[in-house]
């Protein structure tokens, strides 16, 4: 009999970066890489598992615009696109480098590993991703729950129609998907504001994330600390972060990614080989991007990399598995010696840690799975709701505001490179509850402007753009993103109310930012609209 409870919790998330008006397009190439590197690797894991009759239960965040990508009929296609390129370029390396044994056996690696992605995609998916991912939740091995409808910043949305709307899209995205209504969130960034759980409950969440000291700092202070979850006064429950299992596993250099023998991240064929063999697969510009071909080991603090083995890499892989497990082990046993319940260990991460940042990933946890399930009674796998069909009763209490950024609280997303989006944002909301207040029964054109309107407003909040301002990475698209949207929304709003609709350039918004289809702009109406609204969507669920 076990003596508590590991729940892991993997989120997967990008922003949307969907730009049908170019060919190419360099930032499409996020989805790509983690389509390619953590997302079927994941799924393969989960599948081989299952297959092998390993009975696990992991819960996993899909976000609203990361599923409106994997739907997407373009991105499907461009994704194609991209691996044929990565094929080609694999079967060029295995030519190039047949006098390199180490560098020779990773180019045949690759190259099965771009094939296989493509069969797995296009052959046994039929383009869609979303299928394997709701076939293992159907069949008891996933958990999966939802996110932001845009993974905007909700602490930061000082007008409660922003954070419904939020909820409203994301939680009808995932139903659409999935065939079935989310029990649980992953607030975007951990980043919870108190009363947001009234808003979760009106949708019918039941849990929801924070980091650590959004339990710890909860009143009153929680009585089993972050080894079990709390009530809000709403009814959802609360669930704190794992700080010492989290750290192993998320730091490069105190966790196992750091460790010598795995892949190094950042040495890419992209920017070693000659630019002119290299030039047909960077980016058409000539800036020279990562093709997800590196040969190299992490090898240590030095520029003197050595190649990558990738038979010391899965050792250390499994080494690491365990070194997990026994840890949590331990901590369990210590645990359940003084608590008078069975502690909860909650291990959340983003998924894209896995295969894309830290390329062994995936291994790691297909030991650690098999080990929990194989070699040890002391562990037992859950997702929150299990531990709530378990533990119904559970303390009453106030989680603080928090994040999972730096410090803690909001710094990542509102300070000096990134504070000056706020007055747009707020504005924009106002805007929107005007024009939902103003034409309660729109349709025909005017019902398309405003839903279009919506759209510009949600995808203009995403954190991801705050985020980018911050951390100096590609900030001119971040910015442009985030200006663009704004302006798009004003345009409409001008047009909307000086009755001047211009459908060609609606329809050119329309095929350009045409995330969740069927949107309907009625959300940010008044309160009584608002809950005619949730009605219709409860009896629709």
């Amino acid at each position: 009999m076990e003596k508590g409870y590991l729940c892991l919790v993997l989120h997967a998330h990008l922003p949307y970066v969907r730009h049908p008006e170019h060919e190419h397009f360099l930032e499409e190439k996020w989805l790509f890489e983690a389509i390619t590197e953590t997302y079927i690797p994941l799924l393969k894991v989960f599948e081989q598992l299952a297959e092998a009759g390993v009975h696990y239960r992991l819960t996993m965040s899909l976000t609203p615009p990361l599923l409106s990508m994997l739907n997407d009929h373009l991105l499907q296609d461009r994704y194609l696109n991209h691996l044929e390129k990565l094929i080609e370029l694999a079967a060029r390396e295995i030519e190039r480098t047949r006098w390199l044994p180490d560098f020779n056996r990773m180019a045949h690696y690759y190259h099965d590993m771009f094939t296989f992605s493509r069969w797995y995609f296009a052959e046994k998916c039929q383009k869609n991703l979303i299928a394997p991912f709701r076939r293992l939740q159907d069949e008891g091995y996933l958990e999966l729950i939802t996110c932001g409808a845009t993974h905007g910043y909700l602490p930061l949305m000082l007008q409660r129609e922003a954070v419904r709307a939020q909820i409203h899209y994301a939680v009808e995205y995932h139903t659409h998907c999935f065939g079935r209504p989310p029990r649980g969130i992953w607030l975007p960034e951990c980043a919870y504001n108190p009363g947001d759980d009234e808003i979760l409950r009106d949708y019918g969440i039941r849990y929801f994330f924070t980091d650590a000291h959004g339990l710890l700092h909860a009143s009153p202070r929680p009585k089993y600390g972050n080894f079990a979850p709390v009530y809000c006064p709403s009814g959802v429950a609360a669930f704190g972060r794992d700080l010492e299992s989290s750290k192993q596993v998320w730091s490069a250099d105190e966790g196992y990614p750091g460790d010598f023998d795995y892949r190094e991240f950042y040495r890419d064929i992209g920017y070693d080989l000659e630019y002119e063999y290299i030039k047909p697969y960077i980016d058409p510009s000539g800036l020279r991007i990562n093709t997800g071909i590196k040969y190299y080991r992490i090898t240590g603090r030095t520029h003197d990399k050595q190649p990558y083995n990738p038979d010391w890499a899965r050792e250390k892989a499994a080494i690491h598995a365990g070194n997990f497990m026994f840890n949590r082990e331990k901590q369990i046993e210590y645990l359940a010696s003084f608590l008078d319940r069975k502690p909860l260990i909650v291990s959340p991460y983003d998924a894209e840690l896995f295969g894309h940042w830290w390329f062994e990933g995936p291994q790691w946890l297909d030991f650690l799975i098999r080990k929990i399930y194989y070699d040890q009674q002391t562990i037992k796998l859950v997702t929150p709701s299990d531990y709530l069909g378990l533990y119904p009763r559970n303390q009453v209490s106030t989680p603080s505001l928090s994040s999972w950024g730096y410090k803690g609280y909001n710094e990542v997303w509102l300070e000096g490179s990134n504070d000056w989006i706020y007055r747009h944002l707020h504005q924009g909301v106002k805007r929107m509850v005007e024009l939902a207040n103003t034409f309660p029964q729109a349709t025909g054109l005017l019902k398309r402007a405003l839903n279009q309107a919506a759209r510009e407003l949600l995808l203009a909040q995403s954190s991801d753009w705050a985020f980018i301002m911050k951390t100096g990475t590609v900030v001119p698209y971040a910015v442009r993103r985030t200006q663009d949207h704004i302006g798009r929304l004003i345009g409409l709003y001008e047009q909307i109310m000086g009755n001047r609709i211009d459908p060609k350039w609606l329809e050119e918004l329309e095929a350009k930012d045409n995330i969740f289809p069927h949107l309907d702009y009625r959300i940010y109406s008044s309160a009584e609209n608002v809950k005619r609204k949730f009605e219709d969507l409860a009896l629709a669920l």
